[in-house]
Order: structure tokens, then C-alpha cells, then sequence
């Protein structure tokens, strides 16, 4: 059970819209996006879907047992009833799993990788994590158990998803009444910020009704803008070390506290929460409301980190538009080489010294697969843009090497 056809058909649509929503900021002098982000969460987003179509895990061996060992039918699909019902219950659902993933820590791990962007816009939607899969499925199996169909489940999912996609914008203001009933972009700004007036509120999908019932709405306020981002700043433009970051601290935190139950409760407690002893020893960096992570990179730095864009935005539609024609095998490759693509960008940019040779090698291995392992067949689409991708990351490295590019490490910072 997925709902990933859903949005695979609403890829095209989502960028369309980020272009207008960038257009209409640079026309009005309120440009919300920033290269270096935007790449991110694109990046982000691309590598959450690879662990879907590779089906990691067990959630479609725990949903097909639900639906057929413990299913008790309530719901007919044949009924407008049951995809009323469906939806309401998905988005309560979402909100007691989107709230409960803010408050326990391990559950905090895998969605903390949508909220480190700094900037608020129509990109930062599609930074979804590629860990869920590991206990999301389990808030759902309930709604499987009373009888929910597959389809209903998987439609109402899909469009609960695409519904929250509008609401990630700074350019739509209050919306009146409609604030009272619905998620809102003003309502969901407040959810992603970091301020302390605004932080652990509005959790809910397409109605922001759950939160006014349960106390958890907070209603954004003209005095008090938003500051995106999380309270303990990523300051790293690498997908992968954003999808692990959380974990690989507990995993420290739990081996550094003296103290056994400590070691346990890293992993269940609040997500603020840390071992005395060792939040001593290894204090947290202070809350920073006044500065983004920005190191800057030169004009041709950034043309190399477009080209990377759209070459991984274009090797992916090829790969989920081929995807019923490929082996197991040559996807999982694919998906390594999509992850690795911006990866070693996201490195670039924050302008270590080791990511042009990394790149290189990297490069150089792909081109050798690709020309004499046989995985690809040579005239394939994929295989022809990601040469074509290999070889303009060789050019760069060469030209790189010869005039330099880099800015340097220096002013990593920018005001808010």
C-alpha cells in the first residue's frame, strides 16, 4: 500500500508551482528561496521515495495481514460514507502521529529531516523523510483493521499529502474563517518555526480542528515572524547526514551517560530532553534566532550545483516513469547513484576541501558501470543523462582545478 503514484503524477505540478511562487517573489522583492536549500529539499525529497519503491521494510507485509487476517469489514468500498469516514480518520490519524513525533525523541529522529530548512517555501513540502517507514505504518493499521479499503486508504493518504503541499508558502496571508477550520499557510508557518512563542503547535494535515480541540493550535502573530528551522541548527547541506543526524546523537548521548536507565531513556523521552551528566559535559549549542547557515560559494559554484539539480530532477522522472521496465537490481542502482549525486553536491557546498576529489572518483566509477558492467542498457534514457551528468562533473573538476572557485569557508552565517 502506497500512495506513491499519487504523487508521482504531482511531481510536474509541484515544480511548476515552485517556479511561479519564485518568480512572483523575486517580481515583488520577497524572494523566499535560496539556492543551496531549495537543492536540499529537493534532494531530500527525491531520496525519501527510493526506500518506497524499493520496498524497505515490512509495512506492505503488515498492511496486506491487516487487511486480510484482521480486517472486520466495517466500511464497504462501495459506500460515500466509508471515503468520508476514511479521510476524517486519516487526518486525525496524522495529527496523533504527527504530534507524538514531535514529543518522543526516536520518533522525532525521522521527522526532524522536514523541518531543518531554513527558508519557507513551496520546496520545503517535499523534505519527507526516508526513515518513516520504520514505525509510521503502525498509527495506521487501526484504520486497516476496521475495514478501511486498500484504495480508500491509499487515495485519502495521497491527497492528505498533496493537500499539505500549498500550505508551505510566505506568501499567502491569513485566509479569515477558513484559518478556524483548515490547515492554512499562516497556521502551518507557525508549526515550522522555531521561535519560542511558536514552537510544538498546529500538528494537524488538512483540518487544523484537531488542534483547537486538543490545545496544540498557536495563531501566528503579526508582532512576532516566524524563524524557521530547529531549535538545534543542522548547519550541514548533506542529505544523508540530515536523514541520521538524530539518531547518531542519541546513539552518542547513550553510550556517553554513566547512568543504564539514561541510556534507555535517550531514545523514548521528550525531544529536548538529555542525560545530565553528559548535557554537561557536551552542552547544546544556544537557541539562534538571528543567523542561517550560508557558506558562500562562488557564481560558477553555483551553475555546477543547477546543472546538478536538474540532471538529479531529470534522471528521477526518467526512473519513476520506467520504473515497471527495470529489474530490482537496476533500480537499487539507480537509486544509489541519485543519492550520491547530491550528497557530494550538498558537501561541495558547504566547501569541503576532499568533495572535488570525491566527486571525481565518483564520476569516473559511474561512467565505468555505465560503459562496461552491462547494468544499463547503453541507449537508455537514464543511462544517457547520467553520462552526460558524469562527464559535466569531470569539466567542472577540471576547470575548478585549473582557475579555482571556491569563496572559502569563511561567513558561513547569514542574518535573519
Amino acid at each position: 500500500m502506497d500512495k506513491s503514484v499519487l504523487i508521482f503524477l504531482a511531481i510536474p505540478v509541484f515544480y511548476a508551482l515552485m517556479i511561479i511562487e519564485f518568480t512572483y517573489g523575486v517580481i515583488i522583492k520577497k524572494n523566499t528561496y535560496r539556492l543551496n536549500d531549495t537543492f536540499v529539499s529537493i534532494s531530500i525529497g527525491l531520496i525519501s521515495r527510493f526506500p518506497v519503491i524499493l520496498n524497505l521494510g515490512f509495512n506492505t507485509l503488515i498492511f496486506s495481514l491487516a487487511a486480510t487476517t484482521f480486517n472486520l469489514k466495517l466500511l464497504p468500498l462501495d459506500s460515500w460514507v466509508t471515503w468520508v469516514v476514511g479521510f476524517v480518520l486519516y487526518d486525525l490519524t496524522y495529527y496523533v502521529q504527527h504530534r507524538l513525533h514531535h514529543e518522543i525523541k526516536l520518533l522525532w529522529a525521522t521527522h526532524i529531516v522536514h523541518h531543518h530548512g531554513e527558508e519557507f517555501n513551496l520546496s520545503t513540502a517535499l523534505r519527507q523523510t526516508s526513515t518513516g517507514w520504520l514505525w509510521k505504518w503502525m498509527f495506521y493499521i487501526p484504520m486497516i483493521v476496521i475495514g478501511v479499503p486498500a484504495e480508500v486508504f491509499i487515495t485519502v493518504g495521497g491527497l492528505n499529502l498533496l493537500y499539505q503541499f500549498w500550505v508551505h508558502t510566505e506568501h499567502i496571508p491569513k485566509l479569515g474563517f477558513i484559518e478556524k477550520i483548515f490547515v492554512t499557510p499562516s497556521n502551518h508557518r507557525v508549526h515550522h518555526a522555531k521561535n519560542p512563542e511558536y514552537i510544538d503547535a498546529n500538528y494537524g494535515g488538512v483540518f487544523i480542528l484537531w488542534d483547537r480541540m486538543f490545545g496544540t493550535y498557536i495563531e501566528e502573530k503579526e508582532n512576532i515572524k516566524p524563524v524557521y528551522g530547529t531549535v538545534k541548527a543542522l548547519e550541514s547541506w548533506n542529505p544523508i547526514w540530515a536523514n541520521i543526524e538524530v539518531f547518531y546523537n542519541m546513539l552518542l548521548d547513550s553510550i556517553r551517560t554513566k547512568k543504564w536507565s539514561d541510556k534507555i531513556k535517550v531514545w523514548y523521552a521528550p525531544t529536548y530532553w538529555r542525560p545530565d551528566d553528559v548535557a554537561k559535559e557536551y552542552p547544546s549549542k544556544p537557541l539562534n534566532l538571528q543567523t542561517k547557515y550560508n557558506p558562500k560559494i562562488s557564481t560558477t559554484s553555483k551553475i555546477y550545483v543547477v546543472v546538478q539539480m536538474i540532471g538529479i530532477m531529470f534522471i528521477s522522472n526518467a526512473l519513476f516513469s520506467q520504473i515497471s521496465t527495470l529489474s530490482y537490481q537496476e533500480i537499487a542502482v539507480v537509486s544509489i547513484i541519485l543519492t550520491l549525486i547530491p550528497t557530494l553536491t550538498g558537501i561541495y557546498m558547504q566547501n569541503n576541501a576532499n568533495a572535488l576529489l570525491a566527486i571525481s572518483i565518483f564520476s569516473l566509477t559511474c561512467i565505468g558501470l555505465i560503459l562496461w558492467s552491462n547494468l544499463f542498457p547503453v541507449n537508455s534514457l537514464i543511462t544517457q543523462a547520467a553520462l552526460i551528468l558524469m562527464l559535466i562533473n569531470l569539466s567542472f573538476v577540471s576547470i575548478h582545478s585549473i582557475n579555482g572557485s571556491y569563496v572559502g569557508p569563511e561567513n558561513i552565517q547569514q542574518k535573519v
